[in-house]
């Protein structure tokens, strides 16, 4: 009886893992175009700020409660994960003000083949055929809609390109000169240190807030010629603004809490949700934008392509290190942390 009883406790924490991370990051993603396109908050950089204050507020209770314990992580490290993790961040959310909904989560796809292609370059990882195809599949899907999507711009455009190399270079570490890097930034991280992964929040997301605070307002005012000061606070932007900043700390956590917990499959099945979600969510709730039937057809079809790359990938051959034996394990590793790098931009 114990047994069943354990079993059923872990299947319903399983569960609400699942349902806490897909609902927090579908939901920052809504909140956020809200926030930009519907109230005019239109200072993605500053508000990217606000959420890792938030987030170093939690990490501070996490310490007090003893879930983070001292460690280190040396600063070039540290600055270099800050740097490419805030244009990562800072770019996901710019192309969300500037581009539609579906045109930002279709992007978004665009990791896959980025990842790949630093795989190849890096890792000497050899793709099987049908995982190459999947892969023209996404970009082909991607290219149609960039094409036919009447709201895309060059500025959403330059954005979209900014944060999708940026989240893909932050999953690497390379060192110039040196041995080939196999895993991605995070998990390199770490594993080199023996951090877990409120620490390596604990290290980070306090760098990650004041450097976005002290710059943010300037980014911003570059970008949009409107100062943050100047916007008209009222009681419903603020609402959002908090709101955002509640859930962007759910998005962080919910993260970490799912690493672990789930396998790669079940990794890339929350992954493909999130993309339907965002897309069906994004059509009811901000209407038709820059939405035809060329980028509804360049829509399905990305998605179609990020579904078979999953398939194709996971499979014996698929995806695997020449001329150097990768064990199994180490392949399910990383094609879990890969199938949560087009979520990795869900830290927001």
């Amino acid at each position: 009886m114990a047994p069943t009883s354990k079993a059923d406790r872990k299947a319903a924490l399983d569960a609400a893992a699942w349902m806490f991370n897909i609902v927090t990051s579908v939901g920052i993603i809504m909140v956020n175009k809200a926030l930009m396109a519907k109230y005019g908050f239109t200072f993605a950089t500053t508000l990217t700020g606000l959420h890792f204050a938030t987030t170093t507020l939690l990490t501070l209770v996490f310490r007090w409660l003893g879930y983070i314990q001292p460690s280190h992580l040396p600063l070039s490290n540290l600055m270099k994960f800050v740097l490419f993790g805030n244009l990562s961040i800072v770019g996901m959310n710019i192309s969300l003000m500037w581009n539609s909904v579906g045109f930002y989560q279709i992007a978004k796809l665009c990791m896959i083949p980025v990842s790949c292609l630093l795989e190849v370059v890096f890792d000497k990882i050899h793709y099987s055929r049908a995982t190459k195809l999947s892969i023209l599949v996404v970009l082909l899907g991607v290219g149609i809609c960039t094409v036919t999507d009447v709201s895309v711009n060059m500025k959403g455009l330059i954005a979209a390109i900014v944060a999708v190399w940026s989240t893909a270079l932050q999953q690497y570490v390379s060192k110039y000169g040196l041995s080939i890097i196999c895993l991605q930034y995070v998990h390199f991280l770490q594993k080199k240190y023996s951090l877990g992964s409120f620490n390596l929040l604990g290290h980070t997301a306090p760098f990650q807030a004041a450097s976005l605070l002290i710059l943010g307002p300037f980014v911003d005012y570059w970008l949009t010629n409107k100062r943050v000061d100047a916007f008209d606070y009222n009681i419903t932007s603020v609402f959002f603004i908090v709101l955002s900043c509640t859930i962007a700390v759910g998005t962080n956590l919910s993260q970490f809490i799912c690493i672990g917990r789930f396998t790669a499959v079940s990794f890339q099945v929350i992954g493909h949700m999130k993309t339907i979600l965002v897309l069906v969510l994004g059509f009811f709730l901000f209407g038709r934008e820059g939405l035809n039937l060329h980028v509804i057809f360049g829509m399905i079809l990305a998605v179609l392509g990020m579904i078979w790359y999953g398939n194709a990938s996971s499979k014996p051959g698929g995806k695997e290190r020449r001329p150097s034996y990768t064990s199994p394990a180490d392949k399910s590793q990383k094609l879990a942390l890969l199938a949560e790098s087009g979520d990795h931009s869900d830290k927001v």
